[in-house]
Parts: structure tokens; C-alpha cells; sequence
């Protein structure tokens, strides 16, 4: 697996990671406008006839791109199983073994047969042997004891969550970002 690359719009608000290959395409259509950070791999083209060398585009760690502002873009992570499960680190929050996303399922820590929303701070990751074991109770009815408590992460916590090869340049910019920002 390689590094990814953040990719952030004029304002300096990060969008999401790309790969290399999108970062090429960026840096080709001259959609970068500003780079931060030490250039950390390059990518080498074909070669020109004219002139008989080859191309060659350095890639950095973060990249500036062009594109519409929106003073209306949403802050909130939306609630998807897939940003579900990333946030719990791919953990069933009630045994504890970690699983692929394939085996995970969305449990309701106050099931929604008993009130409970469909809201990050009410679901966790289980395991469908630990979901069915809970059925419609709460952990305390079933005698399951939870292992996390469940919370809205922000923008900035998916965006760690959803890497795993964070460069340096990238984890200091997304900490500098988010005063309130902590990395267990």
C-alpha cells in the first residue's frame, strides 16, 4: 500500500486523500495550485521526441486544487456503515476481535425497538454473533458489556481514520487544523 496524498481546496480545507494517480492527473491538467511539504516520490513519463528527455512530475504530500468553495459544505461526517466501521477500527465494540467490514453489521446501542436513533452516538461496529446475541435489548439488559463509547467523529478524525499511512506534513497540517484534535 502507498502513500496517499491530501488533497485540500483553495481555501486550505482538506477534501479527501487521493492516489497517485489522481495526483497526476491534477498536477497535468495545472489544477494544483499550491503544494505543501517536501516532494516524496516522482513519477516518471514518457519521453519526448523533440527534445528526448522524460517527463517527470515530483508528487508532494499535500496539494491545493482549484474547484468551487461552498460557505454551505458540510462539516458533518455523514453516517455510513463504511465510516462506521473505520471510526471502531474495524473492532466488534462488544467482544473485541477485529473483523472485515463483510462480517460487521450497524447495532443500536438502544435498539430503535426501544426509542433508540440512528445516530452516531447510538451505534457501534458488532459482529452479527454479538448482534444477534444482544437482539432488541440494550447491553446492559443482554449482560454485554461494551467496550467503547460510541461518538460523532469530526471531518478531521475520519480523514485520520481513513488512512492509514498519514505522512508527517499531512498529520501536522490536519492537527493544525482542529485545536481540539487528539490522537490516541
Amino acid at each position: 500500500m502507498s502513500a496517499k496524498i491530501l488533497r485540500l481546496n483553495k481555501a486550505g480545507t482538506p477534501i479527501k486523500w487521493i492516489n497517485y494517480e489522481q495526483a497526476a492527473s491534477l498536477y497535468v491538467k495545472n489544477q494544483v495550485l499550491w503544494t505543501l511539504g517536501d516532494s516524496f516520490t516522482h513519477l516518471h513519463g514518457g519521453i519526448c521526441r523533440m527534445t528526448q528527455e522524460q517527463s517527470v512530475i515530483a508528487l508532494h504530500p499535500i496539494v491545493a486544487t482549484e474547484g468551487r468553495i461552498s460557505k454551505y459544505q458540510s462539516f458533518a461526517v455523514a453516517l455510513t456503515n463504511d465510516a462506521l466501521f473505520q471510526r471502531d477500527q474495524s473492532m466488534c465494540l462488544y467482544c473485541g476481535n477485529i473483523y472485515n467490514s463483510k462480517i460487521l453489521t450497524r447495532d443500536h446501542v438502544i435498539p430503535k425497538g426501544q426509542g433508540g436513533k440512528d445516530i452516531w452516538e447510538n451505534v457501534v461496529s458488532a459482529c452479527f454473533a454479538c448482534n444477534n446475541k444482544k437482539g432488541c435489548r440494550t447491553p446492559e439488559q443482554a449482560k454485554m458489556k461494551l467496550l467503547a463509547v460510541p461518538f460523532r467523529p469530526n471531518r478531521f478524525e475520519m480523514l485520520v481514520l481513513s488512512n492509514k499511512r498519514i505522512l508527517g506534513d499531512q498529520m501536522d497540517y490536519i492537527k493544525n487544523l482542529s485545536p481540539n484534535f487528539r490522537i490516541a
